[in-house]
């Protein structure tokens, strides 16, 4: 280094040759994507510009050995932080014995729903709080602790917090857990409006991904107002998307809508807007049913056979489900030991000693 020191000193430095020497050593250190711009490097003849160009991709080389530090790290960190929160965790509820009872309370009632007898499809109080009931099967199986805490982590995306005490375990948690429940409701109300439309739309309309992303991009801007002011949000809404589909089949050289269409899609797209609306129910319990086997079998799974009416909202379901899996699955990782304590209690014992809660 004083060596090249002194030949600058002197105008004496020879800038290709240690440009070339450079290079050598970055490739031999570079990650294997980082190849290609090592190569332009060599292409460069101009001095300036090409050390200019080894110090931006060495930069970026740093880049790529903290990114790699990191996810070296990130088992440990994780680990770590895991123990940290269940320690602290414990330490409080040594203070305060009483600080699972909501816990215990949130399970009890998760173990409650799966016990229940399906409810009947023309029941006119049939909720989809408890999930796709009427999808699966009515015979009654054990209940293990993956399937009761798979209900419980389902019922919290309708919790009701005027009237019930959140979980204790979760209450770090609970914003991102509300958090999903409005994205839940919006992709609802998302899934909603494109059911709706494509069956109005045809499906050589339907099946084309730009008037998909049309009608997506004329919903999401209203989701916001959607609770305050469902009715006028679906009023402006269903203006917009009648308008939207008469345009695009206009434009396809498609058969326009009859007015009695027209007035067929108003009608059901403003419906949508009403709590009793069938759409939105079965809609909403197909996604419920989606998240439910993103806890059991993992999102990519559950991708490869989504229940009708949601292929339109793949991608976003896709996001969903992998947000909602990792609360769950971190979560049970800190307070697993005390799920599988309250679980001995309310189920068969010989299950929970089976199939013990996750944890780490």
């Amino acid at each position: 280094m004083n060596f090249l020191k002194w030949e600058a000193e002197h105008g004496a430095l020879d800038v290709s040759y240690v440009s070339k020497n450079i290079l050598k050593m970055m490739t031999l250190l570079c990650a294997p994507f980082r190849d290609e711009a090592v190569q332009k490097l060599e292409d460069i003849t101009d001095p300036v510009q090409l050390l200019r160009g080894i110090f931006q991709v060495l930069a970026l080389m740093k880049m790529d050995v903290v990114n790699y530090t990191i996810q070296s790290f990130q088992p440990y960190l994780q680990e770590h932080s895991i123990q940290c929160e269940r320690a602290n965790f414990q330490a409080r509820l040594q203070q305060q014995p009483s600080l699972l009872d909501h816990t215990t309370k949130w399970l009890t009632q998760a173990v409650a729903d799966l016990m229940a007898p399906p409810a009947c499809p023309d029941a006119p109080d049939a909720s989809p709080a408890a999930g796709p009931s009427n999808e699966e099967t009515p015979n009654p199986e054990p209940l293990s602790p993956a399937m009761v805490l798979s209900q419980g982590f389902l019922n919290l995306l309708l919790w009701d917090s005027q009237t019930e005490e959140f979980p204790e375990t979760l209450l770090r948690d609970r914003a991102r857990l509300q958090e999903l429940e409005s994205r839940v409701r919006c992709l609802t109300v998302l899934a909603s409006v494109l059911l709706v439309a494509s069956s109005f739309s045809g499906s050589v309309l339907c099946g084309s991904p730009q008037f998909v992303d049309k009608l997506k991009r004329l919903t999401r801007p209203l989701m916001g107002e959607f609770d305050s002011r469902p009715e006028e949000t679906m009023q402006t809404l269903s203006k917009q998307v009648s308008q939207e589909i008469r345009q695009s089949l206009r434009n396809m050289g498609l058969a326009a809508l009859s007015s009695d269409n027209v007035a067929s899609l108003t009608r059901q797209l403003q419906s949508i807007a009403k709590k009793e609306s069938c759409v939105c129910s079965i809609v909403g319990e197909r996604i419920h049913l989606f998240l439910r086997c993103c806890l059991v079998l993992g999102v990519q799974r559950s991708l490869l056979d989504l229940p009708e009416g949601l292929t339109l909202i793949e991608a976003e379901l896709a996001e969903l489900g992998q947000k909602f899996a990792n609360v769950s699955h971190h979560n049970q990782q800190v307070f697993g030991p005390y799920y599988t304590e309250i679980l001995k209690s309310l189920i068969s014992p010989a299950e929970v000693a089976e199939t013990k809660v996750e944890s780490a």
